[in-house]
């Protein structure tokens, strides 16, 4: 039996729930009550559109069509991220591009291959929302790690330039900064894994569950998405920060104030 449906009039219904919310805004002066309306308004429009359109990409099923959804996914993430970190969008949409390509790719394609042992790897049914839920993650993670990196190489411009004085290459110089923001940004993650099934039942169980199937079959499900999580997010931070060093560094090993868009 699958998840019970929604009538388009019981949802309407349920934004009354928002009231809440946007009083508390309200009463407490909370300056964000038109950012909240206009966010609530994408979100409705955004969802139905990808509603109606993902029911003509499973009908299709085409892998083309399926790996084109997926790019057009990580290009929007991209944008995202660039903007969330104050970059520069020409010196920084290509080497993002490509962490969160291989961020993403390689944890889905084994997901969809050796474990789900699905014939086709680009199957509609599983490639859009698995690979949905990894790059989700994988754009936060990059957002604190990337704005992490760089705004601790602004404030601690001295010691890195004194490291440079002294003869560290700038690969070497970089390490404690790289090696912070990654922990910045992975850490949030390993805090889920953590607590995972004790503080709340995470979203690809639930959906499993809400699929009709047993328990077990959903932790399985999320134990595997989980560790796939993990993965991309980890590849995805530490590609996504030394692709951009050549973008973002002058030839003197100087942060270039002119990647930053503020």
């Amino acid at each position: 039996m699958g998840a019970v449906d929604l009538s388009i009039d019981g949802l309407v219904i349920y934004y009354i729930l928002l009231i809440i919310p946007l009083g508390l805004m309200l009463w407490l002066h909370i300056p964000m009550i038109g950012k909240t309306l206009v966010s609530i308004v994408r979100m409705t429009l955004q969802l139905a559109f990808v509603g109606l359109y993902l029911q003509v990409v499973f009908k299709i099923n085409s892998p083309w069509l399926n790996s084109l959804w997926l790019v057009v996914m990580v290009g929007v993430a991209d944008f995202s991220i660039i903007r969330g970190c104050g970059l520069r969008l020409a010196r920084f949409a290509g080497p993002l591009f490509g962490a969160l390509v291989a961020g993403t790719a390689l944890p889905l394609l084994f997901f969809v291959g050796p474990l789900l042992k699905r014939p086709n790897l680009m199957d509609a049914q599983y490639v859009i929302p698995i690979g949905g839920m990894i790059l989700g993650n994988c754009l936060r993670a990059d957002i604190i790690g990337i704005r992490n990196f760089y705004e601790s190489l602004k404030k601690g411009e001295k010691a890195f330039i004194l490291s440079l004085a002294q003869g560290a290459r700038l690969k070497e110089a970089i390490l404690p900064y790289l090696r912070d923001a990654c922990e910045a940004a992975l850490m949030p993650t390993v805090a889920t894994i953590a607590t995972i099934g004790l503080v709340a039942l995470p979203g690809m169980m639930t959906g499993v569950i809400l699929g009709g199937a047993n328990p077990v079959t959903a932790i399985k499900y999320q134990i595997a998405i989980m560790i796939a999580i993990f993965t991309g997010t980890a590849i995805t931070v530490v590609l996504g920060i030394l692709m951009t060093i050549r973008s973002s560094f002058t030839p003197y090993g100087v942060l270039d104030v002119a990647s930053f868009s503020k």
